[in-house]
């Protein structure tokens, strides 16, 4: 019952996406002029289409006066666009399991020109013994945050450690603070097979984050691609780069 609840509840939110065309906000143009910056690499440069960074950004209400977390930056895709936007006003932490084959992309990065105010926290929880970095985080220590985002990593994680990234999202919010989710979206209550292993049930996603105390405030339609049929893990030929994707957006109660 509850599922068929929320999936009422995403079909009829509505839908708030910047419309190709309009001219930029003051939040859009500056992440256009940090998409700009010399210290992107060409591959990051040629995802920008697909991946429309200024209006996800604005669709999460980045403002670029707030503090916020990124979880598992992985290369720092968009570590580097978020740096500049929040360097002057603003503060970025950024968060993943660290010793991991997701943390070794990201060495470096923080020595880049722009980026020597990222600070990186610990993720607040013991490695793996077993060797498998999605494990669950702890909490995180910084002082309460505006906002956290993490694109395309929900998937990668158990239950468990799912409900505890939730928890440590929302104990580091200030009340009144966001969460924003993007990823591959996976065909509604599917099991669990050998091609969706990267996507995620965005009503099952939903159902968790506000089983952690959150408020569901919005969702975009903004990176939908129909002709994704669903059926393909996102890292083949055919699919790569044109994966149906959700944005959801969280709040902590005031």
């Amino acid at each position: 019952m509850r599922f068929s609840m929320l999936l009422t509840t995403l079909l009829a939110a509505p839908v708030t996406f910047a419309q190709f065309g309009d001219p930029p906000n003051e939040l859009e143009q500056a992440v256009m002029d940090a998409m700009q910056s010399e210290i992107r690499t060409a591959e990051e440069r040629a995802r920008d289409r697909n991946r429309q960074p200024a209006q996800v950004l604005d669709f999460f209400r980045l403002e670029p006066d707030m503090t916020v977390i990124e979880l598992l930056p992985f290369s720092g895709w968009y570590t580097k666009i978020l740096a500049p936007v929040l360097n002057e006003a603003g503060m970025l932490y950024v968060t993943h399991p660290a010793p991991t084959f997701y943390s070794a992309p990201f060495a470096g990065v923080t020595d880049l020109p722009g980026m020597q105010d990222v600070e990186v926290l610990g993720w607040g929880a013991a490695a793996d013994p077993n060797g498998s970095p999605w494990i669950a985080s702890g909490p995180w220590d910084v002082e309460p945050v505006d906002m956290v985002l993490t694109f395309r990593n929900y998937h990668n994680f158990d239950y468990d450690a799912r409900m505890a990234i939730n928890k440590s999202s929302f104990d580091a919010l200030k009340p009144g603070g966001l969460y924003g989710i993007v990823d591959h979206t996976r065909r509604h209550m599917e099991p669990d097979n050998t091609e969706n292993g990267r996507r995620v049930d965005p009503v099952l996603a939903i159902k968790e984050v506000q089983d952690s105390g959150f408020v569901l405030v919005d969702y975009s339609t903004l990176l939908r691609r129909p002709d994704d049929e669903l059926r393909f893990e996102v890292g083949r030929r055919t699919v790569t780069g044109n994966t149906d994707r959700f944005a959801l957006l969280f709040m902590k109660p005031e």
